[in-house]
């Protein structure tokens, strides 16, 4: 078997582990967000997706954080950390996007040969943010992650790999399902605030 399509089938099954375990709010899907970006990561550079591969990166740095703040987080509720992102933060993380996709987009101009480098950074520069959002817990990571994997599928496709595009799909109408969920948890808990 090739091994750009063992990399998709691995990266599959380790994806929707992954997008389960964060459906369900469980703290192990830091684990599998540990696992999963090496074989991404393999997959997306010798495809020429830099900005993808350097995000695995980070992937296994926010795992990591994400891990420890999920586990000392309170444990009043199972789900009772969720909430809304704070309007306060919206304008940051608006600003925090725009810095990131400009410098990924000229780093992925200048240093690299990517054929996609407006799409590579924008979708890059929304997963920092959603990664980050999703250590937090706030219900509108969703939202950001449903424009990340709607955008990837086209732009995966293009790349010549299409099984993980159609993970990517996926992921697009899991998101609204999680938003979906995340947001009941939201309501459950924060009666009254």
């Amino acid at each position: 078997m090739e091994l750009k399509l063992l990399l998709q089938i691995i990266g599959v099954v380790l994806g929707l582990i992954y997008l389960y375990l964060e459906y369900k709010a469980n703290i192990y899907l830091w684990v599998v967000g540990l696992i999963m970006p090496m074989v991404h990561g393999y997959l997306y550079f010798t495809s020429g997706l830099y900005a993808d591969f350097c995000m695995q990166l980070y992937y296994v740095l926010a795992g990591i954080y994400g891990w420890i703040v999920w586990n000392n987080a309170p444990k009043k509720k199972s789900k009772g950390a969720i909430q809304h992102t704070p309007l306060k933060e919206i304008p940051v993380l608006f600003l925090i996007y725009a810095v990131l996709h400009v410098a990924i987009y000229f780093f992925l101009v200048k240093f690299t040969n990517s054929t996609v480098p407006v799409m590579d950074s924008f979708t890059t520069a929304l997963c920092i943010l959603a990664y980050w959002m999703l250590s937090k817990k706030y219900v509108e990571q969703w939202l950001v992650w449903l424009v990340v994997d709607a955008t990837t599928v086209g732009l995966y496709i293009y790349k010549g790999i299409p099984i993980t595009a159609g993970l990517y799909f996926l992921y697009t109408i899991l998101a609204i399902a999680g938003y979906l969920r995340w947001r009941k948890f939201v309501g459950s808990s924060a009666s009254g605030n």
